[in-house]
């Protein structure tokens, strides 16, 4: 028998003509996850051996080498069991950092980034408060002053060792001299000015993609129901660096500048975008306050309370959105005479007001947010508060509103939701309403219709039986995003976030704080790059992502935008091949030199992904294949190669 072998480096040469002059964008490999942390407001710093420094910034932690001033940041990604560190300490004696978390998990880090946890004090079971207010260090021992009383932690074998109350004869009163932040002030000149790329601040409301750039506000105040306090905050992140739009502006204003609820960015103008908040509108242009609109220069109005009208430091605004013109629709909520209104591109303003927008009182409607203009022109939103909470459709052409409270499904069944947050439109031109009791859907061929029924998926059971149940039924749901394989993400409020296939009825995914890197079950908006597949989530503990296996479909299937990465495969590399620039529901088929097919499947949106395996799940063989496609009505697409070196 003659034995060939194959050539690695033959196939490089081969390939190398090729791809050294191919300049394609590569994205992220799917399934990676990535947090986005701030490490801005400085807290506590530990020196700890070889010249490193462990910085905690932002509730989030970082390692300074001063020997080659490299920055490594620690997060659930990297390594950690959890997010939101309150406590460090260094102890020289175990060579090893303790961090503890605000639920009173518990991580030791030495300076090679080795994480080892200790969950014995937050998966305990009790009554008394378990947070940790200060850690004392004693030899191989870090003692946890806590709510009820001390926690003795053996950090050289990973373990709690006792746990003292009060009233225990054992309770130690003269711990050792010990300060948790000797090395604050020492080392404060060496890392202010270090800058670990990331946000400014962990908290998180609500997003938009558009341009490549994600957009992103900060807080969100709803009267009888939210009221974070939160600085005013608007975060621009371009898949590099972030840009902080101008923050301070209580001076600017002379009002106080908090909890902004919703952005809009210009279609004509990139760098020039809308914030709507507690305290009215604000314009920035390139990141700089162009201008802030207020009762004091516009014809919006502050909230009514009890009757009376407050200042300027309540002027809500929870919903805003631009027009292909260049025009923003803005809603005023809980304002006397006033609820919907139009700043033109002149800087004009136009009222538009509706009756349905207001009480028997004259007073507009709480909670106007969650707007988007769909496919049709109509103009969506919704009112979140329990008073009234509602869907609306506003058809600009004809300035007639139509309004939805009355919530039948299909099957008769009458549902009185508390909360309604959210409203999208999906491939299909079906609307989707999200709601603390689940998801509902407007179908396409009732969209603009006075009556319309709220009809809810049903799920086969599977078992035998000819049951189904609700999709997502009593899931508080903030918010859906629609992916461009049509298939939808759900936010939810501490059930994590939900993938359901472009059919409406397989659960693809349930991404959970104990089952992925998801940093909070609490979400509060999800954004969608449609390019990349790259998947954000605002949780109520910071900005995280995954990479996922759907982009937007392409137009037509071209030699010039379908394309396999990696490529060439490598040894190395273990993960999944992307093809993208696909039509939507694209037919793909693997295929070996020799014409045998290897894999085969239908593209998510624009993408397919294989796993590298044969039919069978073995591993191909070193070589070529050929990715040959079709569209969903059989049309040939393209092909393209992919070379595997194992």
């Amino acid at each position: 028998m003659k034995v060939t072998f194959f050539n690695s480096s033959r196939l490089v040469k081969w390939l190398l003509p090729f791809y050294l002059f191919t300049f394609l964008p590569l994205y992220g490999q799917v399934g990676i996850w990535q947090n986005y942390l701030a490490y801005y407001e400085l807290q506590n710093i530990c020196e700890a051996s070889g010249r490193q420094l462990f910085v905690l910034a932002s509730n989030s932690l970082y390692q300074y080498n001063q020997n080659d001033q490299s920055i490594s940041t620690y997060d659930k990604v990297t390594g950690l069991n959890d997010t939101y560190i309150t406590h460090i300490a260094w102890n020289p004696k175990v060579q090893k950092l303790i961090a503890v978390y605000q639920n009173s998990n518990i991580d030791l880090i030495d300076t090679k980034g080795n994480v080892t946890n200790i969950s014995a004090l937050y998966t305990k079971i009790m009554t008394e408060s378990k947070e940790v207010k200060s850690i004392v260090i004693d030899d191989i021992y870090a003692w946890l002053e806590c709510g009820f009383g001390y926690v003795k932690v053996n950090m050289q074998k990973a373990e709690i060792t006792d746990t003292y109350f009060p009233n225990n004869p054992d309770y130690p009163k003269d711990l050792p001299s010990y300060d948790e932040y000797k090395d604050l002030e020492k080392y404060r000149p060496v890392v202010e000015n270090l800058n670990p790329i990331g946000p400014k601040y962990n908290h998180f409301y609500e997003s938009v993609f558009l341009n490549d750039k994600l957009y992103t506000t900060g807080g969100y105040f709803l009267s009888g129901m939210n009221d974070y306090n939160y600085s005013g905050t608007v975060q621009v992140y371009d898949g590099i660096d972030w840009m902080i739009c101008e923050d301070d502006l209580s001076e600017k204003t002379g009002y106080s500048y908090l909890d902004i609820n919703c952005i809009s960015v210009d279609l004509t103008d990139e760098t020039h975008l809308f914030a709507g908040g507690r305290c009215g509108l604000y314009e920035f242009k390139d990141g700089k306050l162009l201008n802030y609109y207020n009762k004091d220069n516009s014809p919006l109005k502050p909230a009514i309370d009890q009757g009376k009208e407050l200042d300027n430091d309540y002027v809500l605004i929870n919903g805003i959105q631009f027009d292909k013109a260049g025009n923003l629709w803005v809603m005023n909520s809980q304002a006397k005479g006033v609820n919907m209104l139009l700043l033109t591109k002149d800087k004009a303003w136009e009222n538009y007001h509706q009756d349905l927008l207001e009480d028997s009182e004259g007073v507009s409607l709480t909670g106007l947010r969650s707007m988007f203009f769909d496919s049709r022109g109509y103009l969506w939103f919704v009112n979140t508060s329990w008073k009234d909470p509602s869907v609306f459709c506003y058809n600009p052409s004809t300035n007639s509103l139509l309004k939805y409270n009355n919530f039948i499904n299909q099957d008769g069944f009458s549902y009185s939701p508390t909360y309604i947050n959210s409203v999208c439109e999906d491939k299909e031109k079906n609307i989707w309403v999200g709601t603390n009791i689940g998801p509902f859907i407007i179908q396409s061929d009732e969209v603009g219709q006075e009556n319309v029924i709220f009809y809810q998926i049903k799920v086969p059971r599977n078992d035998g039986t000819i049951y189904a149940d609700y999709l997502l039924n009593n899931v508080y749901i903030n918010h859906i995003a629609i992916d461009g394989g049509n298939r939808k993400w759900f936010a939810t409020n501490g059930a994590g976030v939900f993938l359901i296939d472009a059919d409406n009825i397989t659960q693809i995914s349930n991404f959970k704080e104990d089952n992925s890197y998801l940093l909070s079950n609490m979400v509060s908006s999800i954004a969608v790059n449609q390019k990349s597949g790259e998947v954000y989530f605002l949780t109520e503990k910071g900005l995280c992502s995954y990479q996922s296996d759907a982009t937007e479909p392409s137009e037509e299937m071209t030699k010039d935008n379908v394309y396999a990465y990696p490529n060439p495969v490598t040894p190395d590399y273990t993960g999944l091949i992307t093809i993208t620039g696909l039509t939507y529901d694209a037919d793909v088929k693997i295929t070996s030199s020799n014409g045998a097919l290897i894999a085969q499947g239908r593209s998510n949106g624009g993408m397919f992904t294989w796993d590298g395996n044969d039919r069978q799940g073995r591993r191909v063989a070193s070589g070529i294949y050929f990715v040959i496609t079709a569209t969903s009505e059989g049309k040939s697409g393209t092909v393209c190669k992919i070379a595997i070196i194992n």
